[in-house]
């Protein structure tokens, strides 16, 4: 086998091994970024929430993703992709999971603010990751493959969000609860 050859096929199991589960992880954190969206009109009559403290809600998760992202990238740096990248899903798997335990407007909104820290640098995280496995001849059909999981998301996400929020009264929860405990703790296990 040529140079060129062997180099192809080490890409190529590269590539095999790790898109479909960094596809899956992009999923994820695509679902956990709009589950409050499928959650929001039961969970705005439940907490009384108007549109404007939704909205706002909403908007405070980008803040904090905004602010934390330099400091993310920096401490990707320090610690390693690997290492970064699995703190980040693990917090903010936790912290969505955690969205079930919102009373108020205040927390609803500290809850926000945190997914969005928590969340903070994880795509610079995986487009660093796949520098350090493919050559930048191959990166930008790589990296394509990876954003396919956005529409993949979509598409499974909004009827898997459905099924959950149909959860409404088991085991004493609220449907828009179980939506944000399953789709957390699955951020957690990818």
């Amino acid at each position: 086998m040529s140079e060129d050859e062997a180099r192809k096929s080490a890409i190529a199991k590269a590539a095999r091994r790790l898109i479909p589960f960094l596809c899956l992880c992009y999923a994820v954190n695509f679902l956990d970024r709009v589950n409050v969206g499928f959650a929001a009109l039961a969970m705005n009559a439940d907490l009384g929430f108007s549109p404007s403290v939704f909205g706002t809600g909403a908007g405070i998760f980008f803040a904090g993703y905004i602010l934390f992202e330099i400091p993310s990238n920096l401490a990707l740096q320090r610690f390693g992709a690997r290492i970064w990248i699995a703190r980040i899903m693990i917090s903010w798997g936790i912290i969505a999971a955690a969205m079930a335990l919102v009373w108020s407007e205040d927390s609803f909104y500290a809850m926000r603010l945190l997914l969005g820290v928590a969340e903070a640098g994880f795509f610079p995280g995986i487009i660093l990751y796949l520098t350090y496995w493919f050559p930048a001849a191959t990166r930008a059909r790589i990296v394509s493959l990876f954003m396919a999981a956005v529409p993949l998301a979509t598409m499974v996400g909004g009827p898997v969000s459905g099924a959950l929020l149909e959860l409404h009264g088991f085991g004493g929860l609220k449907g828009w609860h179980w939506l944000f405990i399953v789709e957390g703790l699955r951020s957690c296990s990818a």
